[in-house]
């Protein structure tokens, strides 16, 4: 999460308003009282050549500016800001004018003050990028390129299968490298103990090649040498001095120092000696100062694959994939295009990642561009002498070509792959980086920067957060106008016309939001009618065709020595098994919910669009709701409308991001009710020992899917449907009691406050404004 506070506000001295605004209303009252018989002294009025929204030296009270008294306008035309950053902090001053000025007026309502004090308040979910690609495919060595930083992250810190989710962002608060890291407590750790030790401990033919490796390297590199032998009450006397000396932040001004610290952390090792801590571990973030043009909005999150035995960790992971808005696939680039694993992980996350998620862009990179030998690729490619330019190394020309050619194949094989038809129809979805980490580093080796295609990455991240900041620029200058807007509304007079008229415009929102609540009902209506036929039919075949998804899982037509280890594995992790080194996936839990996926995807991208508009999407429903119908000519209803439709417009964006979230949960609740209601027979299977034990776990699995079939799809289906109903209630629910909230604010009646004339500021802002969407 971020914050807008960019630039701390000084502390303000309000002597007059804390006399008033600081008890019960009853004593607030009373306070006022006691300042009408003795009025504050007069403040010193600012000479005209002090900056101010005061430039001028009058305070204008509102009987004065409706007799047609204005203030002098200043025309200057302003000379144009260059940078975002620059409007935001224009902006800011611009609003930290009117709060000063605001608490000079004693009678200042208090709750416009409070609003202005909480635009500062605003926080946003950061954009994730996640980063797939096995241990040795140079993720680590691409990430110091990509944030300049040569000796930053370890090699192979990234990449192993058994991983902690390890994140780097920018460090906002000071100059220092810092990492945070969240460890399990020692319940789960013990918990988690007892788990590896039994996986050691079992003596029949069904144990797993790969899950005992991976008890064995745990336990290993945590307690030492032979520690796989000792027993669970030998192992927990050392829990407690190691777990004392174990840290959750690390902060260091030198990158060295700070890595080497962080290093038994995050580092995997074949090793058996201590003293590596990575078992114990959940994730790290990883904070790099000096780096807010490329990170400040963005977190850069390492996706490691579920080859782990561990369910919290596999659990984080499902998490950060749906988060995803772009995903980078690493892969060295002399098997970029053959090498299954990346695009195995890939094909397996794409409920994470399309209708369940909110990816929108997927970046291939290929990797270690500059290892090549020359005289081997120009025989591979047919290369000759004579097409070599007399000024270009020959190095060079070798790995430009292999750029290219990596670059059109890689493009070619996700056209033709499923997981593009998984995926929105965006033109646009992939692009194709081919990098050298080690050239952007080392000009020696016959590239130019710009070759070596780091750079291009850092544009590409450039892109994103500069587009981020725009969008929180514009929220933040919309927002202030909304408020200038409302201080002019509420300073407009009590008198009997004016109260009338100020009725009049309460009754038509009243009467709006009624009519714009019915149009939402409408649509939701219509879209659960949509959903509620698609998932019939997706439980109509799911139902018909089980038995055989059930078979094709546990019983694959392949060679079925050594397949008992792998259906044991699966009974243990909960239906899903992933090997060590990722190149074998099977999950029962997704392909039977696969049928019931299938049957909505279609509408469910047009329904909750990863971007771009489909006119049938929630998110559209939302952004046409409004209360306000048509423009108003007189002054008041005109400042009232703007202000209420900067209300507007704040709480359907807040709404919309709310329903990505929402949707993820829709999504994965189909697979989620499965995982639940197949977990007893998994746990049993699991306890099946002995001769012919691969069969009976067979037939329990077969059976069990055939006698609760109807059922589990049946409720999966309503699960959908529940959540749908939910999101629906909580979408109206916000919208009244939002913007019945802002009615009531706007409209309330001001009992002769004299406040001040913000025209100017209001004319300001709009230049500022103009100039972000210029």
């Amino acid at each position: 999460m971020f914050s807008l506070q960019n630039t701390p506000r000084p502390k303000r001295e309000q002597p007059y308003l804390s006399a008033i605004f600081s008890g019960t209303p009853k004593q607030e009252m009373a306070a006022f009282h006691r300042m009408s018989k003795n009025p504050p002294p007069l403040l010193p009025v600012p000479s005209s050549t002090q900056s101010g929204i005061f430039s001028d030296g009058q305070f204008i009270h509102p009987t004065a500016s409706s007799q047609g008294t204005k203030r002098k306008r200043d025309h200057d035309s302003e000379s144009l800001l260059t940078s975002d950053m620059e409007i935001m902090n224009k902006s800011k001053r611009i609003m930290q004018k009117v709060i000063d000025n605001l608490e000079q007026a004693i009678m200042m309502h208090r709750d416009i003050i409070s609003k202005i004090d909480k635009m500062d308040e605003v926080s946003r979910k950061k954009a994730t990028i996640g980063i797939f690609g096995k241990s040795g495919e140079g993720k680590s060595s691409l990430l110091n390129a990509v944030l300049g930083k040569k000796d930053l992250l370890p090699s192979g810190c990234f990449g192993a299968c058994t991983a902690v989710i390890t994140q780097v962002e920018a460090n906002l608060s000071d100059s220092n490298y810092s990492a945070e890291i969240e460890l399990f407590s020692k319940e789960e750790w013990e918990k988690e103990l007892k788990d590896l030790l039994n996986i050691l401990s079992e003596e029949n033919e069904d144990r797993n090649d790969d899950m005992i490796q991976i008890a064995q390297e745990k336990i290993t590199v945590l307690y030492g040498e032979g520690a796989e032998k000792k027993t669970f009450d030998e192992l927990i006397m050392e829990n407690c001095e190691i777990f004392e000396s174990l840290t959750t932040q690390i902060s260091k001004s030198d990158v060295t120092e700070f890595a080497e610290e962080v290093y038994c952390y995050i580092q995997h090792s074949e090793s058996s000696h201590g003293g590596l801590y990575w078992p114990l571990v959940k994730s790290v973030t990883f904070k790099v100062p000096n780096c807010n043009e490329l990170l400040e909005h963005i977190v850069l999150v390492d996706i490691p694959g579920t080859g782990d035995c561990n369910k919290i960790r596999d659990a984080m992971w499902k998490s950060k994939l749906r988060e995803c808005s772009d995903v980078w696939i690493v892969s060295a680039i002399n098997r970029a295009i053959d090498d299954k694993e990346p695009w195995g992980i890939l094909k397996h996350c794409i409920e994470e990642l399309g209708p369940g998620g909110e990816c929108k862009n997927i970046h291939f990179i290929c990797t270690k561009t500059d290892d090549i030998n020359p005289g081997a690729y120009m025989r591979s490619a047919k290369l000759n002498k004579e097409q070599i330019p007399g000024d270009k190394d020959q190095k060079t020309v070798c790995i430009l070509h292999r750029n290219e050619r990596a670059k059109t194949k890689v493009k070619e094989k996700f056209e033709k792959s499923e997981i593009k038809k998984r995926f929105s129809s965006d033109k646009n979805l992939l692009q194709v980086f081919t990098v050298s980490s080690n050239a952007f580093f080392d000009h020696s080796l016959n590239l130019e920067p710009s070759e070596t295609e780091i750079t291009d990455l850092q544009e590409a991240l450039m892109t994103l957060n500069k587009n981020i900041n725009r969008e929180l620029t514009r929220d933040y200058v919309n927002e202030a106008k909304g408020v200038l807007s409302l201080i002019q509304s509420v300073q407009l007079g009590t008198d009997r016309k004016t109260v009338e008229a100020k009725a009049r415009v309460h009754e038509e929102f009243e009467e709006n939001l009624k009519k714009a609540q019915n149009e939402l009902v409408k649509s939701f209506e219509n879209i659960y009618s949509i959903l509620e036929q698609c998932l019939s039919e997706g439980v109509e075949k799911a139902v018909k065709l089980c038995a055989d998804t059930t078979w094709a899982v546990i019983s694959p037509n392949i060679d079925k020595r050594g397949f008992h280890k792998t259906l044991q594995a699966l009974c243990k992790n909960g239906g899903c098994y992933w090997s060590k080194n990722l190149d074998k996936v099977i999950d029962l839990n997704k392909q039977l919910a696969k049928h019931l996926h299938e049957s909505i995807d279609k509408d469910f991208f047009q329904i909750f669009p990863v971007s771009g508009k489909t006119g049938r999407s929630v998110q559209e429903q939302i952004d046409k709701f409004s209360i306000i119908q048509s423009d108003s000519a007189s002054p008041m209803s005109h400042h009232i409308q703007n202000f209420i439709k900067t209300e507007e417009t704040k709480l359907k964006a807040s709404l919309n991001r709310d329903v990505v979230e929402r949707k993820k949960e829709i999504y994965a609740s189909i697979q989620t009710t499965i995982e639940e209601a197949m977990a007893s027979c998994y746990e049993q299977a699991a306890e099946l020992k002995g001769i012919r034990s691969m069969k009976a776990k067979q037939e329990m699995l077969k059976t069990t899917v055939d006698s609760i079939k109807h059922d589990m799809f049946n409720k999966a289906k309503m699960e959908v449907l529940k959540k749908f109903i939910n999101l629906k209630l909580y979408i109206m629910d916000a919208l009244e009691s939002g913007l019945k909230r802002s009615m009531k604010l706007s409209l309330s009646q001001t009992n002769k406050i004299t406040l001040l004339d913000v025209s100017r500021e209001t004319e300001q802002l709009e230049r500022l404004s103009d100039q972000l969407y210029d």
